[in-house]
């Protein structure tokens, strides 16, 4: 069967009228209804465009309407031809069911085949988290002598009291700072705006970096932007992901730390301390609750810890 994986960028135009017309529409509404990024639409047209490179090498090539559960689990076949790990096989399945969900909310089908596919089996690698202790230790490690000490100091109590990703911290700007509601304006993925709780001591901390901050010269267009490097220029996610790992060996941590490790930790320790799932989906920005329910997993290898470690009978 000659059939490939990797579908070329161009390969819209080369598809059946059928599927170009199903295909347009479906970009068409990841952009406008679901408002999502250029690069997450790209991912899953290339989804569906493998879905149709499968299919046009059958002895009789289904339209898009007519595909059937048959069809996706030869397709799910082929794909293990690749050698692809779960997770990939996964992400695929997503993609394809995204795209029968779209056909079947505009009454191009009447009934969705992708419904009784059965995703990949694949166990989740759950992310590095640190302790309490651990992110106090890494908050002492910062030197408040250096001019941009106290930057940093305000940048991790933000990253961790908030949950932020790297991209919303550096993106972060003055005016998003509701100090009195203590409340942070996040412009999230698909910019989906979000507001977050902060704790007291991020809003100190921002507080204390703030006249450090004000006296550098801002570049044009960034005058607004919080974290800023000594040029004026907003930190980049590289700069930011060098201060996370440099204070972490300072700390002697010997966990592989990343900006992102903060998010985790922030989202860990709410669950653990008894946070609705739902309100820690919320802070996270997660579009599905099935993602932030990793740190139910997480609470639950901490408790299994805590028994085996305490427990007489263990």
């Amino acid at each position: 069967m000659a059939v490939y994986l990797h579908a070329p960028a161009n390969s819209l135009t080369d598809v059946p009228m059928h599927w170009h017309t199903a295909i347009t529409e479906f970009k068409i509404y990841l952009k406008l209804e679901r408002s999502l990024s250029a690069n997450s639409v790209d991912a899953y047209l290339q989804d569906i465009l493998k879905l149709q490179s499968y299919t046009s090498a059958l002895g009789s090539p289904p339209e898009p309407d007519k595909i059937e559960i048959s069809h996706l689990r030869g397709f799910l076949e082929w794909l293990n031809g690749f050698y692809l790990n779960p997770v990939t096989q996964s992400r695929i399945v997503s993609g394809i069911r995204a795209f029968f969900r779209f056909m079947l909310l505009n009454d191009i089908i009447v009934h969705d085949p992708s419904a009784l596919l059965e995703m990949p089996k694949a166990r989740r690698k759950l992310p590095e988290v640190l302790s309490v202790d651990e992110v106090d230790m890494i908050l002492a490690a910062i030197d408040l002598s250096t001019p941009q000490g106290q930057r940093n100091k305000a940048m991790i109590e933000t990253l961790y009291s908030g949950g932020l990703r790297v991209s919303e911290l550096v993106n972060l700007c003055i005016s998003d700072i509701y100090r009195s509601e203590g409340f942070l304006k996040i412009t999230g993925k698909g910019e989906k705006q979000r507001l977050v709780p902060v704790g007291t001591r991020a809003l100190r901390e921002i507080e204390l970096y703030l006249p450090d901050r004000n006296r550098l010269p801002a570049v044009r267009g960034h005058e607004d932007i919080l974290f800023l490097n000594r040029r004026g220029k907003p930190l980049t996610r590289v700069m930011v992901f060098t201060i996370v790992r440099q204070l972490a060996m300072k700390a002697s941590i010997n966990k592989t730390i990343s900006p992102h490790t903060f998010r985790h930790s922030f989202a860990t320790h709410l669950v653990e301390g008894g946070a609705d799932l739902r309100a820690v989906q919320e802070m996270l920005g997660h579009e599905s609750i099935i993602t932030t329910e990793i740190y139910t997993h997480m609470d639950s290898d901490y408790l299994r810890e805590a028994i085996n470690s305490f427990h007489p009978r263990s």
